[in-house]
């Protein structure tokens, strides 16, 4: 069985987003929990991702929502940990003016090419990450990249309910990898 770790943005996931719904449906699905969700600190981010794949049986997938795409890749340079890979949705740009400034220890994003698969899945109207951005980041990290269309940032106000679509991208990849 996969091990699965969601890692929500900023505020946390709430109750209808994809991520609570999709633990709603499956109790083994673990979410990650930074000391605060809404000052988020990159060091206070990567040491309960890094506790999270400790505990792990198996090397787990990341589920990333937003911000925490960017923790993907900061936890990437500092950690040696394994897992099968990644699903980052939304990626959001630092250099956007819609990025938080209270998110700004997650800014200098690094570029190099990720140690495990990993899938971006974007919008093509995200007012976080515009969808050059995300495809350089798609080059950069070597991840593929699929694109859905214009459903906003992919959270609970883009109303996709249990995101059935997400699900399958999700179960597509973990048979890839």
């Amino acid at each position: 069985m996969t091990e699965i770790i969601h890692l929500p943005g900023i505020g946390n996931s709430g109750k209808r987003h994809w991520h609570s719904l999709w633990e709603d449906a499956d109790s083994a699905i673990r979410r990650f929990t930074p000391t605060s969700w809404d000052e988020p600190d990159l060091s206070d981010w990567v040491a309960p991702l890094e506790e999270a794949v400790c505990a792990a049986q198996t090397p787990p997938i990341l589920v990333a929502h937003s911000l925490a795409c960017l923790l993907v890749a900061h936890w990437h340079q500092v950690s040696d940990l394994p897992i099968r890979g990644a699903m980052l949705v939304a990626v959001p740009d630092p250099e956007s003016p819609a990025f938080p400034s209270q998110a700004v220890s997650f800014a200098d994003t690094p570029q190099r090419k990720f140690r495990f698969p990993s899938l971006i899945v974007a919008s093509t109207d995200d007012p976080y990450g515009s969808l050059p951005y995300v495809q350089t980041q798609a080059e950069q990290w070597g991840s593929n990249l699929k694109v859905i269309g214009a459903t906003g940032h992919i959270n609970g106000q883009s109303e996709l309910g249990g995101w059935p679509e997400g699900l399958t991208l999700l179960r597509d990849f973990v048979s890839r990898v």
